[in-house]
């Protein structure tokens, strides 16, 4: 981990996206976010040890060595402060675009097969609760490209 505070996360899994900021039972209109499967125990561990909100999914029944599953939530903010920078990388690794505020949403249904992201802590204190609230600070989100969607894409860059 830099020792800026940010965590660099690779090869990781995404849970309960919600780039859109659709509100629901846990989430308020216009919160992006996300959770992130958090790779192994010892980095949970020195996730938490550092204030990191690491919390734990219980195992499917079907799961029969039954451990709970680390993940952290992900903040998307556009709103004050440095935006994130978040790619979509397509064509084997070859093509990448950059998502905005108006295009991230198209992650929320995306067949995602790898994710690379740094997340930076935000320290806070508010009406007596203190914690670190993870933030996207880059992240690069390869995805299984349509095979149609990649033929016809180079019309668009022949005009």
């Amino acid at each position: 981990m830099p020792g800026d505070g940010t965590v660099l996360l690779e090869g990781v899994r995404l849970v309960f996206r919600n780039f859109t900021g659709k509100e629901g039972q846990y989430n308020r209109e216009g919160d992006r976010n996300f959770g992130v499967i958090i790779p192994d125990q010892a980095t949970a561990e020195q996730m938490l040890a550092d204030g990191w909100n690491i919390k734990y999914l219980k195992p499917r029944e079907d799961d029969e060595e039954g451990e709970e599953t680390p993940w952290l939530s992900v903040k998307v903010g556009y709103g004050k402060g440095r935006p994130p920078s978040i790619y979509q990388v397509t064509q084997g690794g070859k093509k990448r675009t950059p998502m905005t505020e108006e295009t991230v949403h198209e992650l929320d249904w995306a067949e995602i097969t790898n994710v690379d992201l740094i997340v930076r802590p935000y320290h806070y204190d508010v009406s007596g609760r203190e914690g670190i609230s993870a933030y996207v600070q880059s992240m690069y989100v390869t995805i299984e490209e349509d095979p149609l969607r990649a033929k016809y894409e180079a019309m668009d860059e022949e005009q």
